[in-house]
């Protein structure tokens, strides 16, 4: 008996380790209520939490993507799409386990989200052992997809990011000295923060490092320390509200602050008009590099202020958010596997997922063999503090 357990785990653990394997012959449900054929699309995202708003918002986009496309053709027949979304907590792997557990009893045959990587490493392995392929919206992490042949994500990786916004400082501001300042619990900061100094250091540079601690109200400190040490820019890759009571208290220091995609944040825009801060951030996309873009920034607008529930859902306001963006992608690149595999089923989804190619708001994504679309152009944008609005300060491109 202790043999046979032993050739059934292995044999399991065979099967798990097995890229997009599992039953390509599902032919998908049909609604007991309507009758009509459906697919279901699971999102797993933050609502509540300190990474709440950001989740709705990329929620939100993927909403929007729905009800621009609510069905979609598997061999030659239409399925409705019906999103089945649950909430997580973004930097608690229960809660991501929880979100993913939950979806699978739901059905559904492909998963989107979530916003914070380390909720969705979690999830991860769980939709991996149901045969479930995931689609990371806006995690950027280097290490989210490694190792995992059922993981995919269409935003730029960490690594990348944090390289290009050290080439912004030396190119945009020849800064001999930066201090980066990252948040001591948040593996997304202190993933961001080491790219950025290994680049900035290779360029010749000198980094002085700060770490806040989470809930901390006081920035001065940290803002003290840069002024210290003749910092040129400061660079701050921590959540909107960190940031937001860091560019008040910094603003009269006179140094620039530059930070990642998460300051893409109307909290942002009105700390730093306010405050007359210099900010300059990434951005996973540009309303004006396409008219696809443009389209996206106006039908989006539109479906949000047709609705006062969608609106408060948006923070009160109609400003796209990339996350907003990238949701819809996520959602119009899950359609395009679900109708080139011609299947519900999870694993058929999953091998089709991988030779997708989509032109989206945020770009042309083709998936290499780790499971991540190529980037190799990011956005730079800045503060207009006279108008109270975002501009585009350059797009920057970096060899990988």
């Amino acid at each position: 008996m202790k043999k046979l357990f032993a050739l059934l785990l292995t044999f399991s653990m065979v099967l798990s380790l097995t890229a997009c394997g599992g039953n390509e012959d599902s032919d998908g449900g049909v609604s007991i209520d309507s009758g009509e054929r459906v697919v279901k699309v699971g999102v797993h995202e933050p609502i509540s939490g300190p990474d709440s708003e950001e989740g709705r918002r990329e929620i939100l986009g993927i909403e929007y993507a729905h009800s621009v496309a609510p069905a979609v053709e598997i061999g030659g027949e239409e399925y409705q799409v019906e999103l089945e979304i649950v909430g997580n907590q973004s930097e608690d792997d229960s809660g991501g386990i929880s979100a993913a557990q939950r979806l699978i009893e739901q059905g559904v045959s492909i998963v989107l989200g979530s916003y914070g990587s380390s909720g969705s490493m979690a999830a991860i392995p769980v939709l991996e052992k149901a045969g479930i392929p995931v689609i990371g919206c806006s995690r950027s992490r280097d290490d989210v997809t490694e190792g995992n042949p059922y993981c995919f994500r269409i935003c730029y990786l960490d690594s990348f990011q944090g390289g290009a916004l050290a080439n912004l400082a030396v190119d945009e501001f020849q800064a001999d000295v930066a201090y980066v300042l990252t948040e001591s619990d948040d593996d997304y900061s202190v993933s961001l923060g080491e790219s950025f100094t290994q680049e900035f250091e290779r360029l010749g540079g000198k980094v002085v490092a700060g770490q806040n601690p989470a809930g901390s109200a006081d920035m001065s400190a940290f803002v003290a320390e840069a002024q210290e040490a003749d910092a040129d820019v400061m660079f701050a890759p921590c959540s909107a509200a960190a940031a937001a009571l860091l560019i008040e208290q910094a603003a009269s220091a006179g140094i620039p602050l530059i930070a990642g995609d998460t300051w893409d944040d109307p909290a942002i825009l009105q700390a730093a008009a306010q405050s007359g801060a210099d900010v300059y951030f990434s951005a996973f996309y540009d309303e004006g590099a396409s008219q696809l873009a443009a389209d996206f920034v106006t039908g989006f607008k539109d479906w949000i202020n047709a609705s006062s529930d969608k609106l408060t859902y948006n923070g009160g306001t109609d400003a796209v958010s990339a996350v907003s963006a990238l949701g819809y992608d996520a959602y119009m690149a899950a359609l395009e596997a679900i109708k080139d595999s011609g299947s519900t089923d999870g694993a058929a989804i999953c091998r089709a997922l991988a030779d997708v190619t989509y032109t989206g708001v945020t770009g042309g994504m083709v998936f290499n063999k780790g499971g991540d679309v190529d980037r190799s152009l990011i956005y730079i944008k800045g503060v207009d503090t006279a108008s109270g609005t975002f501009y585009s300060v350059k797009e920057l491109g970096l060899a990988r």
